[in-house]
């Protein structure tokens, strides 16, 4: 499915994913100062903004999604950096195992996906039932994450929001269906593919065992922890993050 986008700038291609319930539009503040150097391309995953809806939300048809967005989009000879939020962490992890990347971003979505299974199967009943049910579910799991972003910034990214019941429950079916065991081994049987370099960076820390944890299923990556900037550390101080885009795409 070739996806609603935006191709701005020009220079080595990057690839910006979004988070859940959101749009290509929540990178908004960091495109220009991108484009100055960069080809960027922000993309709606299916199901939000101004994409249309699909049949399945797994990551990996995400992943092909964006995909057959950045063969349309005709970014050059150069293999992206991709540079996912939150779900879209895992989906340009996805990326990368499946599709030539030069290096992944992966902004706080940590990918021991069995630890999040525990905290959204508390959810679970309410994301399933009534409309007003799933909204005050959705809400009471992502109003938290906006600390410590300003009210401005806040309201920005909640007015952004497609929230659609089906698209939710299909993103994060995979989560709530599958036990434990076997999300760890999804997870391991997409870190195979994972051999680029490959950042983790993290406003909210993951964990002591966390780096070791990721080292062990993917050598080439590097966990950042950027104390007490809450699930949007790029927005939060957006030239820190601008400054650390460029010195990772130096390396490789």
């Amino acid at each position: 499915m070739q996806l609603a986008h935006e191709r701005v700038g020009s220079g080595r291609p990057i690839v910006l994913v979004h988070g859940i319930t959101e749009r290509g539009e929540a990178w908004r503040p960091l495109v220009a100062p991108l484009a100055r150097d960069y080809t960027v391309l922000i993309v709606d995953l299916r199901g939000h903004g101004s994409s249309p809806r699909g049949d399945s939300y797994d990551p990996l048809t995400l992943a092909a999604d964006v995909h057959d967005t950045v063969l349309a989009a005709d970014l050059g000879e150069d293999a992206p950096l991709m540079i996912g939020h939150s779900l879209g962490g895992v989906v340009v992890s996805a990326y990368a195992a499946m599709f030539r990347t030069r290096g992944v971003i992966n902004i706080d979505q940590p990918l021991h996906l069995s630890g999040f299974k525990d905290v959204l199967g508390q959810m679970e009943p309410m994301l399933r039932g009534s409309p007003d049910s799933f909204a005050a579910a959705l809400d009471t799991l992502l109003s938290p994450m906006m600390a410590p972003l300003d009210a401005t910034e806040t309201a920005r990214i909640v007015g952004l929001r497609r929230a659609d019941q089906d698209v939710v429950l299909g993103v994060w079916s995979t989560v709530l269906e599958a036990t434990p065991k076997q999300l760890d081994a999804q997870v391991a049987r997409l870190a195979v593919g994972l051999a680029v370099p490959y950042l983790s960076l993290h406003g909210a820390d993951p964990g002591p065992d966390y780096p070791a944890w990721l080292a062990g299923l993917v050598p080439s990556a590097i966990v950042e922890v950027w104390p007490d900037h809450g699930h949007y550390p790029h927005l939060v101080d957006q030239a820190r993050f601008l400054d650390r885009v460029h010195t990772f795409d130096a390396t490789l």
